[in-house]
Formats: structure tokens, sequence, C-alpha cells
């Protein structure tokens, strides 16, 4: 007998750009829509609808899932990821091609969904329970592990509607993890938590798979997918591009990623702000100052950034940036108003430089993401804007440099070593206890 418990065959789903109102993900969705639809924009009936565009989330994906394993999926923002988990939820239906599934499905894909926000938390518990087709004893078995695990004891009996945002993915998730069904899909909502909870919530996710469980998980982690899952698969504009074990998912993506850094500034789709200050271009610049994209730990590197002032008015302005690693995971993040304050004219346009006299890193690739603000307010938010590798290390002046899976920073430091004497001749020793 075969031991595939999600076989997914050209799998599609198509949506009409412009408006949400054709986006009928839930019975909400349908019984909302059928009433607007009726009156035009303006509140007149309207029969006449203009030209529909369309975008396909997802097109032609196909993959088996088998029983206990655990898969990751990763990819850009709109690459398909969250509509995938969605319809395997059965929350959105497909255009085209079918997704089988074999064994109960409890999932946690986005603040909100699953929850009844007039119910109270206890009741919310029986609920997702009596849904995913458990009987009560079941429930009442796990109830108080779930209530422990989700740290709202005070309040499992107020409704919803007024647990904080963390308290109701703490809740979401305990139910999610706990209710023994045999296929747990999770979105990356435990960004939400805060990062006690997090750790927590990973660790869960990391004891389920191993008590054989089926996990499919998104994540935007490079490290977390790696740590979690055996498999990844990789989507791009709505599209399966490649399937494998996580670790070479991964390093597609990331070789995907850095190709693309080009057009950060061009042509970046993630790219937000007001605009009112711009940025126009970085680079790095090496020891010698001289244009690099490779480094060396152990020596001096520069960032410089160069910007607009669209208007020429006086702004408070401030500039930081952050350094990520190839498991995205952020290093540093530096800032130029925590140690010059917020700079008052910035002139037509010029150029901000962070000087790093020693720079601190692991053998590896690192990605930057650049923010510009003013007045207190996002002007300018370039996400990949620069990619570079280190490639070499000077750090310990022995040419060596620990790996990346154990440190993602490096720390100037000494060490001491002192020798016990040795016991004078003709004396033993022995340990407190020792018979």
């Amino acid at each position: 007998m075969s031991n595939v418990v999600i076989r997914v065959e050209n799998l599609s789903k198509q949506y009409k750009i412009g408006a949400a109102k054709h986006r009928h993900d839930t019975l909400r969705d349908h019984l909302a829509e059928s009433f607007k639809s009726l009156f035009g924009r303006d509140g007149r009936r309207s029969s006449v609808s203009g030209p529909e565009d369309t975008i396909w989330a997802l097109k032609e994906v196909s993959f088996e899932v088998k029983h206990g394993e655990a898969m990751g999926f990763v990819g850009h923002n709109g690459a398909g990821k969250s509509t995938l988990l969605k319809i395997l939820s059965r929350i959105t239906e497909p255009t085209a091609g079918f997704a089988d599934i074999r064994g109960r499905v409890s999932s946690l894909l986005e603040v909100g969904t699953g929850f009844h926000a007039e119910l109270t938390g206890r009741e919310n518990i029986y609920l997702n329970g009596v849904i995913l087709g458990m009987k009560k004893a079941e429930i009442n078995r796990k109830f108080d592990e779930i209530v422990s695990f989700a740290e709202i004891e005070k309040f499992i009996d107020t409704p919803v509607k007024r647990y904080s945002s963390g308290m109701y993915v703490r809740l979401a998730f305990a139910v999610a993890a706990h209710l023994e069904t045999e296929i747990l899909l999770v979105d990356e909502v435990l960004a939400v938590g805060d990062v006690e909870f997090q750790k927590k919530c990973l660790g869960k996710i990391g004891e389920v798979a191993k008590q054989g469980r089926t996990v499919l998980f998104v994540s935007h982690s490079m490290a977390t997918v790696l740590n979690l899952c055996s498999r990844a698969i990789l989507l791009r504009s709505g599209q399966l591009v490649h399937d494998g074990p996580a670790e070479s998912t991964i390093k597609n993506y990331l070789a995907y990623h850095s190709s693309k850094s080009a057009q950060a500034f061009d042509n970046n789709p993630e790219r937000s702000g007001n605009g009112v200050v711009q940025l126009v271009g970085a680079r790095i610049l090496n020891e010698v100052n001289q244009a690099a994209s490779h480094l060396v730990a152990g020596r001096a590197a520069s960032f410089e950034f160069r910007y607009k002032n669209m208007t020429g008015e006086r702004r408070r302005t401030n500039i930081l940036f952050a350094i990520y690693n190839q498991l995205g995971v952020a290093v540093s993040c530096f800032d130029f108003s925590l140690s010059y304050g917020l700079v008052e004219r910035l002139g037509s346009g010029g150029v901000f430089t962070c000087h790093i006299p020693n720079l601190p890193l692991p053998i590896g690739q690192y990605y930057v993401n650049i923010k510009l603000e003013v007045n207190g307010e996002e002007a300018d938010l370039v996400p990949n804007a620069l990619v570079f590798d280190v490639d070499n290390s000077n750090f310990f002046k022995s040419g060596q440099t620990p790996q990346l899976r154990f440190c993602s920073c490096l720390i100037q430091h000494t060490w001491t070593q002192e020798t016990e004497p040795e016991p004078e001749p003709g004396l033993t020793t022995r340990s407190i206890g020792e018979n």
C-alpha cells in the first residue's frame, strides 16, 4: 500500500487583479460578492464590467508527500506558497488540477483563521476538534496541554475577539499542533509571537515531525527550513522550480536571489516607501577603498549609499541597513541615528557611508536591506539592495574561522589557560562521595 498522504497534480489557481471582490476564498467572500455585484462602486446598479486582468497564483504544480515527511516551501513574496497551503487546507478551491489528501489536516495559516471571534478560547478549542472529526473524550485529553502551551489559562473563558494578536496566535498554534491530526500545515505566522514563544513553536513542530506526522511548513527563514525539514520545494511566480533535499533547494533559492540583486533599485517589486527621499545606488568598498563584492573577515569594509532629495526641503532623516546571512538570519543592524542623531540638512542629494574597521562575519554569502526614514516615516525601503561574499578570513589572525552553522558573527576575544599543580609524590586524592 502506498504511503503517499498528499498528491498534488497540475494544481493551478487564478485570481482576477484589481479588486479584492474577485478573491472568493471563503463562503463569506462569496456572499459578500453576491451582494456587491448588484451595484457599481457608486451604489448604482451596474450591468457593465470592464476588461478583466488575471494572474496565476499557482500554475500546474505537481508533487507528492509521503507519510512522516517534513517538507518546507520557500520563495519570494507572491510566489504562491500561502495560496498552495490554503488549497490544501480546503480554504479555497483550485482553478484547475487537484490535491488528494489522506488523513485529517490541522492548519495554522494566518492570525484569524479557524476561530470564531464571539466564542471563548475554550469553546473554540472544542469547535476546532469537532470540525476535525475528533470525539469529545479526545479533546478532553488534550485540553489542559493546549491551554498550558498557549499560556492563556486566565483568559480561556474570554471571547477570543478580546485577545491580543499574540494571545490569539499562541492559542491557534497550540490547537493546531496538539490536536492529533495526521497532517499539520503551518504558514509563517510565528513572527506574531515573542521570541521565546517562537522557539517554543519551532520545538513543537520538530517534535510533531519526529512523531511521524506529516508537516508542511512555509517560511522565509532558510535556517528554520534547514533545521526542521528534510525536503523543500521552491516556488517562483506560482510555478514549482525545484524539489529536493532542503539544503539543495535553499542553495537554488539563494543563487536566484543573488542574481536579482542588480535590479534592486530599478525593478524591485518589494521596494516601498513614500519616496520623498530616495536611494539611487549602493556599493561596497574593501579595505583599499575599491568597489568589491568579495570581502575578507577581519579587514575593513565600507557601505556606501547614494540618495536624492526629491523636493530639496530640509527633513529629519535617518538611514539604517541590516545584513542577513545566507540562512536568512539578521546578523547585525547599522543605524545612523543611534550614533549621530537625525540628519537635518540633506541638500538635493548626497552619500551616506558606514565604515566597519574589522568585518566580523564568518565565511558565507550575505544580503543587505536598506531603509531611509524621513520625519519618522518610511521614505524608501530597498530589500536585497546588495549581495556580497566573505570568502576568506583573517579575523583571528590564523586564517581560520568557525563554520556559519555554529555562529552568525565573530567576536574578538582572548583565552587563558592555567595548569593545576601536580600532587606531591605519595599523596592520593579522591572526589567527595567517592568510596
